[in-house]
């Protein structure tokens, strides 16, 4: 099993490198299609979060695999790789696998235990089942992950004080006005972190809240749900002025809110302080609106402080939440090994099986005087050879190939007896053909 993970995180490469190489949902479908058709992958999964964006792949070959990977990463969003090589990953093997369980459980998410990740991931799973990239490495991966991830939240305290993205962008809004009391913010974008941002929000003394997301009927929902005011999404701009916190959160790939937008708005406000903090990837407020007086731009990055804050206290749950993972693996990757030692256990009882078939008929036909029972008794006595021979290997490769250095025994089986699968066969006899 070649398994590959290429990405970035926001650990390696700051949001405006993430936001260049993001899928949006509605172009992973094609994406996928192009790494299994025109990269040489056999399975593939896209994942893309606003901290991060990764390729995991099984591939015929490991190093051609991650350089066909790190093309794809290069060529789909056009972006020379000698820009985007200093910022990716790789994982591959058992580190790959330990990669994803941790993303799954949110272990290696900025904000140490959220949830959200796991949806997340299940969505990319379910892009990949839907377009036909995901076989059977893929699916026992991630139906795993996906189980590691409920044993850490059922059996550790992290889900408990975990820190959302949200709450770090609300905790930083607290830090800069001192008070939210009284204040009154807008929210554009009406997903899963919108609403996480809202009753946050609420929960520190937000008076107002104003909502507008490009689906009117979403907008109108989520105000309802927090005694809110819903706006249309192509007249937000109008209702800045009567905002003192915008937070956005939307999929668009450009910046919905520019420095002209702001210009005139801070006049209105009579340059009262206005703060807008942009949880998207890609970005959806132009960083300028930074230079305009009395208007303060933070982005996802920004957000690194507050979340450090309360990863000391997690600690303790995250060690036992890494345990977990490494005795995951472990189960894992003992289906893995399955993969190679069952094929190769059939491939020696076939052989064995054909040499018998061949040296009991040599036999028979220099014996003319044999009755139809004493050719069964050879028979049976033949096939009997032949289970006791192979008792000892067979069990040794069963055992052997659950531990560390399982792969050279199943490997030394294949050289010794000059073994192939079904699957070599099968390719072979279509060559001839």
């Amino acid at each position: 099993m070649n398994l590959i993970i290429v990405g970035l995180n926001h650990r390696t490469a700051p949001v405006d490198i993430r936001e260049k190489l993001s899928f949006p949902v509605d172009s992973i479908g094609e994406a996928l299609k192009k790494l299994v058709t025109n990269y040489g992958i056999n399975e593939a999964v896209i994942l893309s979060t606003c901290n991060r964006v990764e390729v995991a792949g099984i591939a015929p070959a490991i190093e051609k695999g991650i350089w066909e990977i790190k093309r794809f990463l290069s060529e789909y969003h056009n972006i020379p790789l000698e820009n985007l090589d200093e910022h990716l990953y790789v994982h591959t093997g058992e580190d790959a696998v330990r990669h994803i369980f941790r993303v799954s459980a949110g272990l290696d998410s900025m904000c140490l235990g959220e949830p959200q990740i796991l949806g997340q991931v299940k969505d990319a799973y379910s892009y990949a089942v839907h377009n036909n990239t995901a076989g059977a490495v893929v699916n026992k991966l991630f139906h795993k992950a996906f189980s590691v991830a409920k044993r850490v939240r059922t059996e550790t305290r992290i889900g408990a004080s975990a820190v959302s993205i949200s709450y770090a962008a609300v905790e930083l809004a607290k830090k800069i006005f001192g008070d939210l009391a009284g204040k009154s913010a807008m929210l554009i974008g009406a997903g899963e972190m919108a609403e996480l941002a809202a009753k946050h929000l609420l929960n520190s003394g937000v008076r107002d809240i104003v909502v507008t997301n490009r689906t009117f009927e979403r907008a109108v929902e989520l105000a309802r749900e927090f005694n809110g005011t819903p706006v249309i999404f192509r007249e937000f701009e109008h209702h800045l002025k009567d905002v003192d916190i915008v937070i956005a959160s939307t999929g668009s790939p450009t910046f919905i809110i520019k420095p002209e937008h702001v210009t005139g708005v801070m006049k209105e406000r009579r340059h009262r302080p206005m703060f807008f903090i942009d949880i998207s990837v890609p970005r959806n407020i132009d960083p300028s609106v930074n230079n305009i007086d009395n208007a303060y731009v933070y982005d996802i990055d920004s957000l690194q402080d507050v979340v450090e804050a309360n990863i000391k206290e997690r600690s303790k749950e995250a060690e036992e939440a890494e345990a977990i993972v490494g005795s995951e693996i472990e189960t894992f990757y003992r289906w893995v090994k399955s993969l190679d030692v069952v094929p190769t256990i059939i491939a020696l009882q076939r052989t064995f099986e054909e040499v018998r078939k061949a040296e009991l008929e040599k036999a028979v036909q220099m014996m003319t005087n044999l009755s139809e029972e004493d050719r069964k008794t050879l028979e049976v006595m033949t096939q009997s050879i032949v289970k006791k021979l192979l008792h000892n290997p067979v069990t040794h490769l069963k055992r052997e190939s659950n531990k560390v250095d399982g792969d050279f025994f199943i490997d030394a089986a294949r050289k010794l007896f000059d073994l192939r699968t079904e699957e070599a066969i099968k390719k072979a006899e279509g060559e001839e053909d």
